[in-house]
């Protein structure tokens, strides 16, 4: 157990829109959270098996058996959640009773608020048997049965980790899917929104997966490669998701495989040209992710002095150097760096995130921001699943 003179530990565990793998960290939180700040105690990676990822894959889309293919699924995710917990603890020396909770965001297979429904795929009970510790899930359906989207919830966790009074930054995490939080310190009530703004690393990993069997670009170096094809540029920011006004979130129930490969059919009979090559199509899905991205700052962060990327798109250099291009076009200034460049890594601010809701879910926290999901209220987020 933690004595009084030990901040609480929290572990937490994503694994996201990508389909790569758990993100885990161990850190220590204090109490009432008055520093404003993190202490990471280690972190770690476990990867999906091609068999768990494909299982899950299929998941996104309608099909035999759902129910047993889910539970199965549901079952495989927990014991890999259970091992990137328990090599957190075995590196770090941590003894399991040492921690507060594990938060574990579960993986999406659905996303339909505007249906009043999302579905994370989690066994939160097996994982709390494996590992004897409390779990907290179920993050997103309390505000959504508030009337609220559901996502994004990690801005709340970036106001108050990345948040700085006086100037305005924007987060933007490049997973499968991008989001941004815009984070206004020069308002007294430190506004905040916060939305996906479309695509992020997802049709970019499918597309190379299906032409080179890897799972995902390297630095962007085959998109780098290649040549932005406009006519397909355009009709792929086409998308009417790209006009509707904040609170929004999107996910693979709209930016997917079978979706590109129709709007590419189209765009080919509509130009009377054979197919484009592969490696013009990745640098346009690396242009998409970029342009989408620029737009919604443009739009709703003009005067952010810095945008700070995390997730996967952060250590995607060629991506990285195409945002910066299109800020540029919109005649911003803004500076594109890393997380790390806060003290973050980028690959683990989505499991601090979720270390941090597990956190407020024990203090009877709110956890959501009804500006930014557009919920009746401030909410606690998560449901419980005692480890003893």
């Amino acid at each position: 157990m933690t004595s009084a003179t030990e901040s609480p530990l929290y572990i937490g565990l994503m694994s996201g829109t990508s389909l790569d793998g758990v993100d885990g960290v161990l850190t220590e939180i204090a109490a009432d959270f008055s520093d404003g700040a993190l202490h990471s105690l280690g972190a770690a990676y476990v990867p999906f098996p091609e068999s768990l990822r494909s299982a899950l894959m299929a998941l996104q889309a309608p099909g035999d058996n759902e129910i047993e293919r889910e539970a199965a699924c549901a079952n495989q995710l927990a014991r890999h959640y259970a091992d990137c917990v328990a090599q957190l603890l075995a590196q770090s020396g941590t003894a399991p009773q040492r921690v507060r909770a594990i938060g574990v965001h579960g993986q999406t297979i659905r996303h339909r608020p505007e249906l009043g429904c999302t579905r994370q795929t989690n066994n939160p009970a097996l994982l709390a048997e494996l590992t004897g510790i409390d779990v907290i899930a179920d993050f997103r359906s309390r505000d959504i049965a508030a009337g609220g989207q559901g996502a994004p919830l990690v801005p709340a966790f970036h106001q108050a980790v990345f948040g700085q009074a006086g100037t305005t930054r924007v987060v933007a995490n490049i997973g499968g899917i991008s989001n941004i939080s815009v984070l206004d310190g020069t308002t007294a009530d430190g506004r905040v929104l916060g939305f996906d703004t479309g695509p992020g690393n997802l049709l970019m990993d499918a597309w190379i997966a299906q032409h080179q069997r890897l799972a995902y670009d390297a630095d962007g170096a085959w998109a780098a490669g290649g040549k932005v094809i406009p006519a397909l540029l355009h009709a792929l920011r086409a998308v009417p998701y790209f006009e509707l006004p904040p609170p929004k979130s999107t996910g693979r129930d709209l930016f997917h495989p079978t979706w590109l490969a129709a709007l590419l059919l189209r765009c080919s009979a509509l130009t009377s040209n054979a197919a484009p090559a592969p490696a013009d199509v990745q640098a346009t899905l690396a242009a998409f992710t970029a342009t989408t991205l620029a737009d919604a700052i443009a739009t709703h962060a003009r005067q952010a002095g810095a945008v700070y990327v995390c997730g996967g798109g952060a250590y995607n250099g060629h991506l990285m150097r195409q945002l910066e291009l299109a800020l540029q076009q919109r005649k911003l200034t803004t500076q594109v760096h890393s997380t790390a460049i806060l003290g973050v890594a980028p690959n683990q601010v989505e499991a601090l995130a979720f270390a941090w809701l597990a956190h407020r879910f024990s203090q009877r926290q709110p956890g959501n921001l009804p500006g930014v999901t557009g919920a009746r209220g401030l909410r606690i987020l998560g449901a419980l699943y005692p480890g003893t």
